[in-house]
């Protein structure tokens, strides 16, 4: 089992195929289901997301209990090196800082472990909870991007670019 990371409230470790239904469960509620979507299979779209081969992706714990999941990804080339972190919570867990907490606790990770000095997050322009969540751990936007994703309703929707310096993690 790979590396598993203690923040403040959180306990991120790797996630397993035993972790699936948990996970499914979660990505099925409507708040999590409308940013994440996956198709009418579910069950696939988070082991496929589990085999990715170029992404990690932690379960979030809270005494035990899996709330979410955190996934990073990583440019490794020296021109242009930095990683890149995803993030979905149980809406009954959202507002009580186990987001930022996770975040957090991956970032610390990727700058003083894996070295990288700039993190990137995309969060949907219109989703200001997840926006504040990332700004209390030091991520700034930097642009739009616009019509950057699909929406399952069918049209384009911009997404917020925002990134982190390892000298400004808060």
């Amino acid at each position: 089992m790979g590396t598993i990371l203690h923040g403040a409230r959180v306990t991120l470790r790797p996630a397993t195929a035993d972790d699936v239904p948990a996970l499914v469960a979660i990505r099925r509620t409507p708040e999590v289901f409308a940013r994440w979507r996956g198709g009418d299979d579910l069950v696939d779209a988070v082991t496929t997301d589990l085999a990715e081969p170029d992404t990690e992706t932690l379960v979030i714990e809270v005494t035990g209990r899996i709330i979410g999941a955190v996934q990073w990804y990583a440019e490794n080339d020296d021109e242009y090196r930095h990683a890149g972190i995803d993030i979905y919570l149980d809406p009954a867990s959202h507002g009580r800082g186990y987001g930022t907490d996770a975040v957090r606790t991956l970032a610390r990770h990727l700058v003083d472990h894996h070295h990288y000095h700039r993190l990137i997050i995309d969060p949907a322009a219109d989703n200001a909870a997840a926006i504040r969540c990332y700004e209390k751990v030091g991520f700034r936007p930097v642009g739009v991007m616009r019509q950057y994703e699909r929406g399952a309703d069918g049209t384009w929707h911009d997404n917020l670019l925002m990134d982190l310096l390892a000298a400004e993690l808060v």
